[in-house]
């Protein structure tokens, strides 16, 4: 009898080892053997703990925000102020009229560009009042859509004044990987985001501060660029929703989709090609008058209010639905 119990035992050792070796082999994966348990559990706690272990568990339930939804979170004006130093608005004086005019000229010299719609953006920057902040969104093709097709949307005299051009941002690993690369991009007006930290982290903090007082930001709504070569354009991720719930005024909103750009800059060039055309149609959004209305923590992010419907509309919608490419 207890031969028969150590034979049964050895072919179910024998089934689980062809099974693990048929998984690797199918899925490159190692089976672990081991099933390791947690160092504690709820059982080795006394009575005692394990209540104060369930309200801390309901605290962090019920109390702190969620990561899937909208929550109102207060900017001040002065975010970052102690890496805005003088050297620094002294290098962005001079480097952003420069490399912005530079790229006009390499766009418009070099190249052959079309535009519908420039003065829509033109009239948002010359005659919106003076705190109203302004936010511009565009799908995003090269790495190098930021300069190139915003100087390109500009005349020149606006490119002379630094104070008055955009604020963008670029992931940390990509612009900031090094104290040169970190120097230079802080010279043109560039802000650090880091990669999986959420739409609430300092340089989306950042952003809003600079939208806070009265600037310029410029976003990639998709986040990154078109795995396609620029053939589709992907959803709006949430941080564009962000820039308009926690801005103190509400801004304006001019999205512009481009076309081109993945000749000038394919994937993998080192530099940029001549000889190209890249089209621009820049569109123009007022928000939604219930943008106005006070803007307070959302419970779900299944509920129908109207913050979120704004949020939805920000973000969702920003680009103009009926233009394909």
């Amino acid at each position: 009898m207890a031969g028969e119990w150590i034979e049964r035992g050895d072919l179910w050792k024998n089934k689980a080892r062809s099974l693990q070796l048929r998984l690797r082999d199918r899925f490159r994966v190692a089976v672990d053997r081991h099933h390791r348990r947690p160092r504690f559990s709820d059982g080795y706690f006394s009575s005692t703990m394990q209540r104060w272990l369930q309200r801390f568990r309901s605290f962090r339930r019920d109390s702190l925000p969620s990561t899937s939804g909208f929550y109102r979170k207060r900017v001040g004006k002065d975010i970052g102020a102690e890496e805005n130093s003088v050297i620094t608005r002294m290098l962005q004086a001079v480097a952003v009229p420069v490399i912005g005019n530079a790229c006009h000229v390499f766009m418009h010299g070099l190249n052959r560009v079309q535009i519908y719609g420039a003065e829509k953006l033109h009239q948002a920057l010359l005659n919106r009042p003076a705190k109203q902040p302004l936010i511009t969104v565009s799908n995003h093709v090269a790495s190098m859509d930021d300069p190139l097709v915003i100087a390109s949307l500009l005349p020149r005299s606006i490119l002379l004044d630094a104070h008055r051009l955009r604020w963008t941002l670029c992931a940390t690993d990509r612009c900031f990987r090094n104290p040169v690369t970190s120097a230079f991009f802080r010279s043109v007006k560039v802000l650090p985001l880091s990669r999986g930290d959420g739409i609430y982290q300092k340089g989306m903090d950042m952003a809003i501060s600079k939208l806070n007082n009265g600037g310029w930001v410029h976003i990639f709504p998709e986040g990154s660029r078109s795995r396609d070569g620029g053939r589709t354009m992907g959803s709006a991720k949430r941080g564009v929703g962000r820039l308009v719930l926690d801005s103190d005024n509400i801004p304006l909103v001019v999205p512009f989709v481009h076309i081109g750009m993945q000749d000038i800059m394919p994937i993998g060039a080192k530099f940029p090609r001549i000889g190209k055309t890249v089209s621009i149609l820049v569109h123009f959004i007022t928000l939604m008058v219930i943008l106005e209305m006070p803007r307070v923590k959302l419970a779900s992010p299944s509920s129908q209010t109207p913050q979120e419907a704004a949020i939805t509309f920000a973000a969702s919608q920003l680009l103009p639905p009926a233009i394909r490419f």
